[in-house]
């Protein structure tokens, strides 16, 4: 298969005085990439502009070499699976992906929506209406109708949703296998684990503006080793402070009336570790562990400030 690349080069889209991507360059080459950012980040926006659903403001964003915008042969390459379910439920899997099939004028429409379904393992039930499918098997039934003409782009946005754990591994090894036959695949998820399972390369979209950049682990490093704040409750919250001052990996206490012990921490995993030996070594008892600013909003400011 031929492999393609996705650029963006100093991309913008605002909509009249609101900026919904800001300057943002990135290249998705073949492989499994990650678009990760909190709800609103804009990731969406950035799929739809690869898509040629929406126009640039400013910059220039192309696929395989060719712009994505008022270019309808970009399909011939790129197969997209939108965030909303747009599956007629009186259809069955085979009529919906023949569909699909045809829209693309393929020269043999049975025998590609045959492949597709086989891909997606929905042959056994291809002749069932959508309409009984479960969630995952009907994002399935949608990632067959976007593969069924062989393209070496896909693009979906937040793919996972309303899908149960099985399904959700179900989903992750098929992209796997298809990305090791040379795809270039994009997916967005505001969930940090999908990411983490699934893609080895991140793109981390915070308001509108390329956050962080590259291999996972350096931005999973980024984001574990930043300062933390704990909230404690203990059988003894004055005298566990005291003992916390001297940690290493512990950069301010503070006892808060009707809260607990407010820990400030400069490593996770270390203070983590270390708190439950400093607590047993001086026969306190622990009754809560809280991490207080855990939000992803709060781990994606701190990748912007770096």
């Amino acid at each position: 298969m031929k492999t393609t690349t996705v650029e963006l080069a100093s991309v913008s889209r605002w909509y009249g005085n609101v900026v919904a991507v800001n300057d943002v360059t990135l290249t998705v080459g073949p492989g499994v990439t990650g678009l990760l950012g909190p709800n609103g980040a804009g990731k969406t926006t950035v799929l739809h502009m690869i898509a040629g659903l929406l126009r640039p403001s400013q910059g220039t964003l192309t696929v395989g070499a060719a712009p994505s915008w008022r270019n309808p042969d970009v399909y011939r390459r790129l197969g997209l699976v939108t965030e909303h379910e747009g599956v007629p439920g009186f259809l069955t899997a085979w009529e919906f992906v023949h569909a699909s099939a045809t829209l693309h004028r393929l020269p043999n429409p049975a025998a590609a929506t045959r492949r597709a379904l086989d891909i997606v393992e929905l042959s056994d039930v291809e002749r069932r209406r959508i309409s009984t499918y479960s969630k995952g098997m009907r994002q399935r039934t949608r990632l067959a109708a976007a593969l069924v003409h062989d393209p070496e782009v896909l693009v979906l946005d937040e793919p996972f949703n309303g899908m149960d754990p099985r399904q959700r591994l179900h989903m992750m090894d098929l992209l796997h296998r298809m990305a090791g036959d040379g795809r270039t695949i994009l997916f967005s998820s505001h969930i940090l684990e999908e990411v983490e399972q699934l893609s080895g390369t991140v793109q981390v979209i915070v308001a509108g503006r390329l956050a962080a950049s590259g291999d996972y682990r350096h931005i999973r490093r980024l984001m574990t080793t930043r300062p933390h704040v704990f909230v404690i409750e203990s059988s003894d919250d004055r005298r566990l402070g005291t003992v916390l001052m001297h940690q290493p990996s512990v950069s301010g206490v503070e006892l808060v009336a009707d809260t607990g012990l407010q820990v400030r921490a400069n490593d996770y995993g270390t203070f983590t570790r270390a708190l439950a030996k400093a607590a047993r070594d001086a026969d306190i008892r622990l009754t809560g562990v809280l991490p207080s600013d855990e939000s992803l909003e709060d781990v994606f400011s701190y990748l912007v400030g770096q």
